[in-house]
């Protein structure tokens, strides 16, 4: 398998929006939030945003606590 050159995104996987926020289990507009307040990282793709699934997964981790 041929060695990926840094930048590549050839294997990244974008959400949409509305997959984001089912995967987060919250509401589009939460996502929006996140997004234009820059908690979130995401591309613009026309008029709507994409953010990669490795984001996604990186804010639920440094989002999680410990309730107990």
């Amino acid at each position: 398998m041929p060695a990926h050159e840094p930048g590549d995104i050839s294997e990244v996987k974008f959400l949409t929006v509305a997959e984001v926020a089912a995967t987060m289990r919250v509401s589009k507009m939460t996502v929006y939030r996140l997004v234009h307040g820059g908690e979130l990282p995401a591309v613009r793709v026309g008029r709507s945003f994409r953010v990669t699934e490795d984001d996604v997964n990186e804010y639920l981790r440094k989002s999680f606590y410990s309730a107990g």
